[in-house]
């Protein structure tokens, strides 16, 4: 009985780590188009303009501290960033978490709401696009993430304006401007956020061994819906040192038509059955006298 026992856990844990492990082919997301990726370090003044199709590609990697295949996925990204155009943004994972000291809950939502709920490593290009697990479709994950990236977004004509002026040690004033053709994303919703991204931190305790953990989200601040403004920010805390960075990022999300629910058909008023009811009241009397009989 015991080793029945024993047996039925190691299938669970081998079930589960092969499906973290698996990957599947390049899959689109409906989520809505994510790009832009104009930086900073958050203590330092800067002002930029760029061309809509000089964006990096924006990098979104869901992993956690416990996750080994997600360290060959992410040195696998740093190769490809080494050649091409591209930024990476970690989310780690922080719902239910007991060991990833990095993640937060909001951050661990917003990845499960807009792209789905896996388990670490997922990676998803410009909103777009996404990659589950560890294990190439070609010759190599640097291949397969290579493909992705040399696939530009097409944004059209138009560019972007970033600035930022620290306020404080932990504070600052943001500027944005774009003009960009809104037609091109259907109905929905173009909006302007400030990702907050802490450069590396160092956690001895996780179990995959990396130590040294880079690009991590610390909190994602909204500024509207506007195509351009300015707007007062507080800042997170880092985790440790004075690295963090400010990035300036559009995220379009697609207009959901609520789903229409068919009235139920109503229920008959018992009014208007009074045959019926009475019918079944009689029965019941009748029954009840037999029953007595007997």
């Amino acid at each position: 009985m015991q080793l029945g026992k024993r047996l039925l856990v190691v299938l669970i844990v081998t079930l589960f780590c092969t499906s973290a492990a698996s990957a599947g082919p390049a899959e689109t997301v409906e989520a809505g188009v994510v790009f832009g990726g104009q930086s900073t370090e958050a203590n330092m003044s800067a002002a930029s303009t760029m061309n809509l199709s000089d964006f990096p590609t924006i990098v979104e990697v869901y992993t956690a501290t416990w996750c080994s295949n997600c360290v060959d996925v992410e040195h696998a990204l740093d190769d490809v960033e080494s050649n091409l155009s591209m930024q990476q943004y970690h989310t780690h994972r922080s719902i239910s978490e007991v060991q990833d000291p990095f993640g937060t809950d909001e951050l661990d939502s917003r990845y499960h709401e807009r792209y789905g709920r896996w388990s670490p490593p997922a990676v998803v290009f410009n909103g777009t696009v996404m990659i589950k697990g560890s294990v190439a479709q070609s010759e190599s994950l640097q291949q397969d993430f290579a493909t992705i990236v040399n696939q530009p977004l097409q944004l059209g004509n138009g560019t972007s304006t970033f600035g930022w002026t620290p306020t404080g040690d932990s504070s600052g004033t943001v500027t944005w401007a774009t003009n960009v053709d809104h037609n091109q994303f259907g109905e929905g919703s173009l909006e302007a956020y400030l990702w907050v991204v802490e450069a590396s931190a160092y956690f001895e305790d996780g179990s995959n061994g990396l130590e040294h953990y880079p690009h991590i989200m610390r909190e994602i601040i909204a500024l509207g819906n506007a195509s351009q403004g300015s707007v007062d920010v507080q800042l997170p805390s880092a985790f440790d040192g004075d690295d963090l960075s400010v990035h300036l990022v559009y995220q379009f999300t697609p207009l959901v038509e609520e789903e229409i629910v068919e009235p139920e058909a109503p229920v008959a008023d018992s009014e208007s059955i009074p045959f019926v009811h009475s019918l079944a009241t009689l029965t019941m009397i009748g029954a009840a006298a037999y029953a007595r009989r007997w």
